[in-house]
C-alpha cells in the first residue's frame, strides 16, 4: 500500500510512534538554533519553508518524508500552548546531534535547525519560558502591515468556519470583550490556553512594539532579526541571504520551487473606513516600532 493511501488510523498511530522515539532520544536532540516567532498572518509560514531550502538549514523531526502527505513541520507551539509537555516532548522535534553531524558533512559546513511558532510574539508567557529553556537561540520574526494582517487574520478565521461573526467590524467591535481578562488568566494560569487570545486577537496582534519589547527582556538586541513580509515577497533571495548571514550559514541560491507562497488566499476589499480607522489605531505604535528598530517601514511611508 502506498503511504499517501494508509487509513487516518494507521497514519495517526504512526506519528505516535515516531513522537515517542524523539521523546525516548531527546536527550541527544539538541534544541533550536533559532525561533521564528511570528507574526502571525504575517509571513512566517512561506518564509520559514523558504528558508528551509538553504542547504545548510535542516528541517525538523521528522523530515517530510516520514510522514504521508505532509510537509515538513514547522512550529512546535511549545513556549505557548504545549509548555507543560516539558522539554523531552520539544527536544523530540528536533535532529539528534549524530544526525546535525552528518548533514553538516554533507552540506559542507555547519547547518542550523529552527521552528517557527507565530503565536510565540503575542503569548504573554513565550519570551519569558524561551529565554529560560533555549537562552543561546536567535530569533527571527517577520512582520506585515498590520492592517492587512489583522483582515487576513479574520478572513482565516471566517475560511475555517471558526469566527461566527459575519463581518470585520463586528470582529474588531467584540474584540475588547473576547480579550477582557484572557492575558491576566494566560499569567496566572499557565496551563490555561485561551482561544480568543490567540485567534481572536485581529487588532492586539498587531500592535508589534510592545510584544517585541517583552521578548527583549530576555534576549539581548543583537539576537533578534525583523524582517517585512513586503520586503520579503518582493524579493525572496534578499531575505533569506539575510537570515541566513544573520545565523551564521553562506548566501544560497534559492531554487524555483522555494518561492512558492503559503496560506494564500483571495485578495478581498477592505472597507476604506476600517482601514483609515485601523490605520489611525496603529500609527503610534508603528512609530514606536521605527524608533525601536530604528528603521523605516513600508506600511508607514506615504
Amino acid at each position: 500500500m502506498n503511504r499517501a493511501t494508509l487509513p487516518a488510523p494507521v497514519v495517526s498511530a504512526g506519528r505516535t510512534v515516531i513522537r515517542r522515539y524523539g521523546m525516548t532520544t531527546a536527550a541527544a536532540r539538541p534544541g533550536p538554533d533559532f525561533l521564528l516567532i511570528g507574526a502571525k498572518r504575517g509571513g512566517s509560514t512561506s518564509f520559514y519553508y523558504t528558508l528551509l531550502a538553504h542547504p545548510r538549514v535542516m528541517p525538523l523531526f521528522p523530515a517530510a518524508r516520514l510522514l504521508p502527505k505532509a510537509a515538513h513541520t514547522k512550529g512546535v507551539h511549545y513556549f505557548d500552548t504545549h509548555y507543560a509537555r516539558g522539554m523531552g516532548w520539544y527536544r523530540s522535534h528536533f535532529p539528534t546531534a549524530a544526525a546535525r553531524r552528518i548533514a553538516s558533512r554533507r552540506a559542507g559546513g555547519r547547518v542550523v535547525v529552527g521552528e517557527g511558532s507565530p503565536y510565540y510574539l503575542f503569548h504573554p508567557l513565550a519570551a519569558e519560558r524561551a529565554g529560560r529553556d533555549v537562552p543561546h537561540a536567535r530569533i527571527l520574526l517577520i512582520l506585515r502591515d498590520p492592517v492587512e494582517r489583522a483582515f487576513s487574520h479574520y478572513r482565516e478565521r471566517r475560511r475555517q468556519d471558526a469566527e461566527p461573526l459575519a463581518t470585520f467590524e463586528d470582529a474588531l467591535a467584540a474584540e475588547a470583550d473576547r480579550l477582557d481578562g484572557e492575558h491576566e488568566r494566560i499569567t496566572a494560569r499557565p496551563g490555561y490556553a485561551s482561544y480568543a487570545h490567540e485567534q481572536q486577537s485581529y487588532r492586539a496582534q498587531g500592535e508589534y512594539a510592545p510584544h517585541l519589547r517583552r521578548w527583549m527582556e530576555h534576549f539581548p538586541a543583537d539576537r533578534f532579526r525583523v524582517l517585512v513580509a513586503e520586503d520579503f515577497y518582493a524579493d525572496p533571495q534578499a531575505a533569506c541571504d539575510e537570515a541566513a548571514a544573520f545565523l551564521g550559514l553562506p548566501a544560497a541560491p534559492l531554487p524555483p520551487s522555494a518561492r512558492k507562497v503559503w496560506n494564500a488566499a483571495p485578495s478581498q476589499d477592505l472597507a476604506p473606513a476600517t482601514r483609515r480607522r485601523l490605520a489611525e489605531h496603529y500609527a503610534p505604535f508603528n512609530a514606536d516600532l521605527e524608533d525601536l528598530l530604528d528603521r523605516d517601514l513600508p506600511w508607514s511611508r506615504p
